[in-house]
């Protein structure tokens, strides 16, 4: 008897290719398609940034434009850099690069800290009623209308009747003009706006603190510290983060003081201290008419203020790893 010794063929691969990967623009409409419900809540949001934000941008080009009412934006005659020449030789340019930048590095750095001691103190209160009430207090100011502050302010400092130069007057301190003197516009100013936003600004703070475990705090509390060691060590390491991505923020508008309030703050006696690119651009833009001049003008203040926040990401990205991008 003979044994077969001859193995059958293989079988023929039939195993289908590998489907390609699904391109961006199928991936993203699947992505949407699964996350519908949340992009109709981004929507609006979306819709009022383009609308506001972006679309606006088209009028840049007015900068590099000779305007003419007849022929828009667009029709004008090219001109380069014309505009922004006349600004840097301006003997203006330093008094209100100087104004600016005091103004609002004094408002950022008082405007920082304080909202971090606010939160730091009102994280201590234990009782739930008087926490409530700090809170409702500071927080209060930030609903004020700008106008309403101003008005506040000359009520309260007055030279002839405001409240507060009458109580220096009893102390016998005469012949302060706290709003038409160069040396107290900025104090003035800083103050004001740090007392307004404070509580406001200050909810984040308490929002990080919120996250932190009661383990750390009960532990530390076992381990003998006191309530200003663990400030140290427990809240404070548990707001760099949420601190390092405001400052990153705030150094991206360090040129955008506040230009209402400076504006109503204005008179002819602090004009030198408180003439800064905003008030500057409106009167030259608004005012007087020169529509590409102040546009000029505005684009280098948005060009600089970019890049500080480029430079503060990158600064802080290699200092404590945190950062935008």
């Amino acid at each position: 008897m003979s044994v077969r010794t001859d193995t059958p063929a293989p079988a023929p691969d039939t195993a289908a290719p590998p489907a390609p990967a699904p391109g961006r623009g199928a991936r993203l409409r699947r992505h949407v398609a699964r996350y519908w419900q949340l992009w109709a809540m981004l929507a609006p949001a979306l819709g009022f940034v383009i609308v506001f934000a972006y679309v606006p941008m088209y009028g840049i080009q007015l900068a590099f434009r000779e305007f003419d009412f007849t022929a828009g934006l667009t029709g004008g005659k090219w001109v380069g850099l014309k505009y922004f020449i006349p600004f840097f030789e301006s003997p203006l340019f330093w008094d209100l690069m100087r104004n600016t930048v005091v103004i609002s590095m004094a408002t950022l750095v008082l405007g920082f800290i304080t909202p971090i001691f606010l939160a730091l103190v009102i994280n201590q209160i234990l009782r739930s009623r008087i926490k409530r009430a700090v809170q409702t207090i500071t927080y209060l100011p930030h609903f004020i209308s700008i106008v309403v502050i101003v008005g506040m302010l000359q009520v309260f400092l007055s030279p002839t009747s405001g409240l507060i130069t009458r109580v220096l007057a009893f102390f016998g301190i005469d012949g302060v003009n706290f709003l038409g003197s160069t040396s107290t516009f900025v104090p003035v100013y800083v103050i004001s706006e740090v007392w307004q936003h404070t509580g406001w600004n200050s909810i984040i703070y308490l929002a990080a603190l919120a996250g932190v475990s009661t383990h750390l705090y009960e532990a530390a509390k076992i381990d003998g510290a006191s309530k200003l060691q663990i400030i140290r060590h427990v809240d404070i390491p548990a707001l760099v983060p949420t601190m390092v991505i405001l400052l990153i923020l705030n150094m991206g508008g360090v040129l955008n003081t506040g230009f209402e309030k400076v504006f109503l703050m204005q008179n002819t006696l602090n004009l030198p201290v408180s003439e800064v690119i905003s008030t500057y651009t409106y009167k030259i833009g608004i005012l007087s008419s020169q529509f590409s001049y102040s546009t000029a003008i505005g684009l280098f203040n948005t060009v600089i203020n970019f890049g500080f926040l480029v430079l503060a990401n990158q600064i802080a990205k290699r200092a404590s790893d945190t950062s935008l991008w």
